[in-house]
């Protein structure tokens, strides 16, 4: 990695991307609601199936191949992977969460200089079915230079770090508990992130049923702090 694109890189998987993820749990709410998660241990067992099972082998792999597309501008293929992960969305819920983060990163490239191709891209996607999440954050991966690996530990770190915060308000948990997962599950990413790369995308799976329940039970859940 060199050090010219280090602060951007470290800015796409910062907490304070304006993206609304904080707002989201991808079920787990649910999961705690329901007791399958109830403890440091049980939340550690739930974030490692839906990273290492979901994540890391579905959405991973997505954004190196949207990464790849935007910087040969096919924008057709760029296109087509944005379909196809919409399509991949297994609730309303996390449908709705790909597109509304989708459309909040699109606003935060908006913000800056944006090459007029990759921009009428962008909207054209979030006008028409919605822009995925993953499609606008590897357009600003590579705007920003990023190398593939590390883009992905970046956004497998993203996603990792919000659930642990979704854990420990929900749980709830504490600062520590939530820093051993953080430790413990980190540790994954380096070695995730190169399978994610070098994965194609017809070996990608995102079978997690126990998942997809979680989501379906939250959408009628009766209290809730979070929108999936």
């Amino acid at each position: 990695m060199s050090r010219p694109t280090l602060a951007p890189l470290l800015q796409l998987a910062s907490p304070t991307l304006p993206v609304g993820a904080f707002s989201y749990s991808s079920g787990l709410e649910w999961a705690v609601a329901a007791g399958q998660v109830r403890d440091e241990a049980s939340a550690r067992d739930w974030i490692t199936a839906v990273l290492e099972e979901g994540v890391a082998v579905w959405d991973a792999p997505w954004v190196a191949a949207l990464m790849r597309a935007w910087a040969a501008d096919a924008a057709a293929t760029v296109a087509a992977l944005n379909a196809r992960f919409l399509a991949s969305r297994e609730t309303r819920e996390l449908r709705a969460e790909t597109a509304q983060m989708g459309r909040a990163m699109l606003a935060v490239l908006q913000d800056g200089e944006l090459p007029a191709a990759t921009a009428a891209l962008l909207a054209r996607l979030e006008q028409d079915d919605g822009l995925a999440y993953p499609t606008a954050w590897a357009a600003a991966a590579v705007l920003r230079g990023v190398a593939v690996e590390d883009a992905l530990v970046a956004y497998l770190w993203a996603w990792l770090e919000n659930m642990v915060m979704a854990a420990l308000k929900t749980v709830p948990l504490g600062q520590r508990a939530g820093q051993r997962l953080l430790t413990g599950l980190g540790e994954r990413l380096g070695g995730l992130a190169a399978d994610a790369a070098a994965r194609p995308l017809d070996q990608c799976r995102n079978l997690l049923p126990g998942f997809t329940l979680a989501s379906m039970h939250h959408e009628t859940q009766y209290t809730r702090l979070f929108r999936s």
